[in-house]
């Protein structure tokens, strides 16, 4: 028997390492070194040859022109937000990676989904790691789902749950959380790097080979990220997160990676008694309905995925310390600053003796450069303390010397924004519509200062 030896695995990126180091040598992390046992037997070198784990069976070479694709099947999951980011629905063979904080309604929306599935004729299966089956039916009931025939188990060894997949030959199998399971081949415990890794391949591998749907739901560390080796993600085909406050009715599941289909794509639900409810509208989520207009609020079209989306963008100035701070919620705090420096260069704009505090109402997150014209507008009006007329909508990126650039897909920005009754857009130059659109007026800028000068004239 060949003797154990320690090493040390690193929990961000799963690199090896002999001996604990305070820093791993492999991605630069701080105290991510945990100590694990592995039996370096021949054995478990080779399991992967003998438990005939490949994708697909061997084929010779050929040009791929020659290689006939079939076209993708997809199975609708009942809920319109979740096929939107699934790109349509779930897809045979295809392995799907859910994250999101505790208690933000992971398992709820599968279980859900599971059923929706289950009565439209799929052989689906529920296993569950973190909780009794009677706690799972304790759930479905309190959902409405009393009546649900999904099957469901509760186990947590890998092989068990392969010989369960096997036999009951399940057209999508949901594990609930891929932390809690473990292999016999290895000696770590559960939920560490290596049983992560290990048992989402050997999961990866059967699905693919299966031609099964499987659908891995994750922890998140407290930083937001998904919990164990960042391979994890590159082993499946989609990455999901959630996103927003538990304490807020509202969901936000945005697609981080999807091979089949786009990605950045956001699905909003609203969490009800019966579980998660997909919004139809979701732009009515993120505008703040004020009685009157009010300083520091701009409406920006965001565009997430394919869908555009209208979000208030809200800002406040108050005369700051020796030290005026800059903090942004649901923006980039950089990004924040630069704008900060580009007003005071470009325009005018003088903002180091204030306070700047900037929001994403509704608790969406902002990536997109084509906020920029929103967030300038929204601290232009809070520093003078004068509100825009109703009905203004803005977007375009802005650089360092001081040009308004175009956003992408500006038509289908200003579309959506007269679709839902606004009348006036400040927008890139670039971005200005070759035909009229009805009941919107664009007003197309090409430099910082000329957005400022018209946004001072309209405002109230």
């Amino acid at each position: 028997m060949a003797k154990d030896k320690t090493q040390y695995v690193c929990s961000d990126c799963g690199g090896i390492s002999p001996q604990w180091l305070g820093k791993c040598p492999h991605c630069g992390a701080w105290n991510t070194l945990e100590e694990t046992v592995s039996a370096a037997t021949a054995a478990t070198k080779h399991r992967y040859a003998q438990t005939g784990a490949s994708l697909a069976p061997a084929s010779q070479v050929q040009p791929l022109n020659r290689i006939q694709a079939p076209s993708i099947e997809r199975h609708p999951t009942g809920h319109d937000e979740l096929d939107r980011v699934l790109g349509g629905g779930v897809v045979p063979g295809g392995v799907v990676l859910i994250g999101g904080d505790p208690g933000i309604g992971k398992s709820t929306l599968l279980l859900q989904a599971l059923d929706g599935l289950h009565r439209q004729g799929l052989r689906t299966l529920y296993v569950t790691g973190e909780e009794s089956a009677a706690q799972v039916s304790l759930r479905a009931h309190r959902l409405g789902l009393g009546d649900s025939e999904v099957p469901v188990m509760a186990e947590t060894q890998l092989e068990v749950i392969q010989a369960t997949v096997q036999q009951q030959q399940p057209q999508l199998v949901v594990i609930d959380s891929i932390q809690t399971v473990f292999s016999d081949q290895l000696t770590s415990a559960p939920g560490s790097v290596a049983q992560v890794r290990e048992c989402a391949a050997m999961l990866t591998r059967m699905a693919k080979r299966e031609g099964i749907t499987a659908v891995l739901v994750g922890h998140v560390t407290k930083e937001g990220a998904l919990a164990g080796p960042r391979v994890l993600e590159h082993m499946v085909d989609t990455v999901l997160y959630f996103e927003g406050d538990t304490h807020s009715s509202h969901r936000l599941i945005r697609a981080i990676k999807n091979r089949f289909g786009a990605v950045n794509e956001i699905g909003v639900f609203a969490m009800t008694e019966k579980g998660l409810k997909g919004v139809s509208n979701p732009s009515a989520i993120f505008l703040s309905q004020h009685a009157e207009p009010v300083p520091g609020s701009c409406v920006l079209v965001t565009l997430e995925g394919t869908r555009p989306l209208l979000v208030e963008i809200q800002a406040l100035l108050d005369a700051g310390g020796p030290s005026p701070r800059r903090l942004s919620v649901g923006l980039e705090r950089d990004r924040l600053a630069m704008l900060l420096a580009v007003l005071h260069r470009h325009a005018g704009v003088a903002c180091m003796d204030q306070d700047v505090f900037v929001n994403a109402v509704g608790g969406v997150r902002i990536t997109e450069p084509a906020a920029d014209l929103a967030v300038m507008l929204a601290i232009q009006s809070s520093l003078r303390h004068k509100p825009f007329p109703r009905g203004l909508v803005a977007f375009g990126e802005v650089g360092l010397a001081g040009e308004v650039r175009p956003a992408p897909r500006g038509q289908e920005r200003l579309k959506e924004a007269a679709k839902l009754g606004f009348s006036v857009a400040l927008i890139p130059a670039a971005n200005a519509p070759k035909k009229p659109i009805e009941g919107l007026t664009v007003v197309p800028v090409a430099r910082v200062e000329d957005a400022i000068a018209w946004a001072r004239q309209a405002a109230l």
